[in-house]
């Protein structure tokens, strides 16, 4: 990281790091969205009169104030408005309805709720308003897609100069249960950020991409990057492949990526024209969120001619590990990098714990934040690994992907890993399944290639096998999809439904 960067990081406040970059490169921009531009001055400048707007709203200091917006130059307005008030921030993922969003409103009691009017063929207004009249004290709606509230940022109280008081209450997936509401502070943000930009390597040169919702831990663990470093990021309202190819042309995006499934549709455009760079100015495809399998790594830097750094994070840890780009190829294949200085690992029954800055400061809910920590104070992941004697971690599954048959622990990732450097396999998953005779069988649910010849369980059992997978592994059922079931956020395969459709 840059001395420049690395006393950036030091901000109390993200808006202490909005003042700061503001002032450094003030006619530099940080957001390029379609034929649109916002400047770091810009950004200061306008995000405080958005802030007087909300202020002369009601919008106070503490006030809980929950949004639900896509990707766009004024959901960073807003957000950014929001921090220069001190207020509590809700992000809700665009893509949750009424289930979801109504437990996050409930749960953090918002009184301010921002939505984008109809987005996307959905009436977010209308949900707002219904579920306003379930709740006890209704929060006041607002339309914030492409208008904010304007004001005289002399009306404003001072800034907050707190930064480990709880401003951000961010929502696991509740793919399987109700959303935990994960608490975060300005400085465990900017934390998980700093984590990203000192592995990465950037300079003020490059041109990053968000093709992630904003909403997502990934949108404030990214911009802060972007302020570190002083360079811009292009915004995507919606990510789709080829139509968002445009945009990482035109702006000569040098920094892309996403997560495992985001690799693998930049891929799959490249097939389509081997000869061609698919992105000219591309030199790294970085992210993070899912499991990488090792040959998605050596398939990226043979084929699209760019880098591929791969990071472990979650919705309560923004940002733990970081390969870096001039590692060596065998750790970013086949690991998730290291830590930065401040980030503490420790394996304790090859199970992962964490303790830092970037860490939360624990859930909405008080039990769930005492189930979450030990008794020194370090976050348990509930995934499993080990850390590799040159500091690099190894993720071999998460404790519920653990598939135990007749007493003995299968690793699913070990055998996706393998499964995906087969010729005909776009996607898999594996799961267990209940077996009354063996505890669980293994189950492999399979994307097919296209255009491969169809795959059958002996011929998958038969690879597996010539790989050198033990017998006890190989999967005792195989179940091929048009499409595996994957969130809106980051494109995680959701297992649970595979669970519920199989067993």
């Amino acid at each position: 990281m840059s001395e420049t960067a690395h006393a950036l990081a030091e901000s109390q406040t993200l808006w202490e790091l909005v003042l700061r970059r503001a002032a450094l490169t003030p006619d530099r921009p940080v957001f390029l969205q379609d034929d649109r531009s916002l400047t770091f001055g810009a950004l200061r400048e306008r995000s405080e009169r958005v802030a007087a707007g909300l202020y002369e709203l009601g919008v106070r200091p503490g006030s809980v104030v929950a949004w639900q917006l896509p990707t766009r130059i004024e959901t960073a307005l807003l957000s950014f408005a929001l921090a220069r008030i001190g207020a509590v921030q809700s992000p809700v993922i665009p893509f949750y309805r009424d289930r979801e969003v109504g437990f996050a409103l409930r749960e953090s009691k918002a009184s301010f709720f921002a939505v984008p009017g109809t987005w996307r063929g959905f009436d977010h207004a209308g949900m707002a308003h219904r579920l306003a009249l379930e709740l006890p004290e209704p929060p006041l709606v607002l339309d914030a897609y492409d208008r904010l509230p304007d004001g005289d940022p002399a009306v404003l109280p001072p800034p907050p100069a707190d930064g480990t008081s709880v401003r951000w209450i961010y929502w696991t997936s509740g793919t399987t249960s109700d959303p935990k509401g994960v608490l975060h502070t300005d400085r465990s943000l900017i934390a998980g950020g700093a984590c990203l930009a000192h592995a990465l390597h950037l300079s003020a040169d490059d041109v990053g991409s968000m093709a992630f919702p904003f909403a997502h831990i990934a949108g404030p663990d990214y911009t802060v990057m972007l302020l570190l470093y002083g360079f811009p990021a292009v915004m995507f309202e919606h990510f789709a492949l080829p139509d968002a190819l445009e945009g990482y042309r035109s702006h000569g995006v040098t920094v892309a990526g996403g997560s495992t499934a985001f690799y693998s549709m930049f891929l799959t455009e490249q097939r389509k024209q081997p000869d061609r760079r698919l992105i000219p100015s591309l030199r790294l495809l970085a992210g993070g969120g899912a499991p990488k399998p090792p040959e998605i790594y050596h398939a990226v830097v043979r084929e699209m001619g760019c880098q591929l750094t791969h990071g472990y994070g979650m919705t309560e840890v923004p940002m733990i590990t970081m390969g870096a780009p001039d590692d060596t190829a065998a750790n970013l294949a086949s690991t998730e990098g290291r830590p930065p200085a401040g980030m503490e690992i420790r394996i304790v029954d090859g199970e992962v714990r964490l303790r830092g800055e970037a860490v939360c400061r624990g859930y909405l809910d008080p039990a769930q934040t005492a189930e979450a920590f030990d008794g020194e104070g370090f976050f348990i992941t509930g995934d499993l690994g080990h850390v590799t004697e040159s500091g690099h971690l190894v993720l071999t599954g998460r404790l519920k992907d653990v598939i135990i048959r007749k007493g003995e622990n299968i690793s699913a990732k070990e055998i996706e890993d393998l499964l995906h450097e087969h010729a005909g396999v776009a996607d898999v998953a594996v799961i267990g399944l209940p077996d009354e005779e063996r505890g669980e069988r293994v189950c492999a649910v399979v994307e097919q290639a296209e255009g491969a010849e169809e795959l059958t369980l002996d011929a998958v059992t038969a690879y597996l096998r010539g790989r050198g997978l033990s017998v006890h592994k190989l999967p005792e059922r195989l179940e091929v999809v048009d499409a595996l079931p994957r969130n809106e956020t980051l494109r995680k395969v959701l297992k649970f439904k595979l669970r519920e459709r199989f067993s």
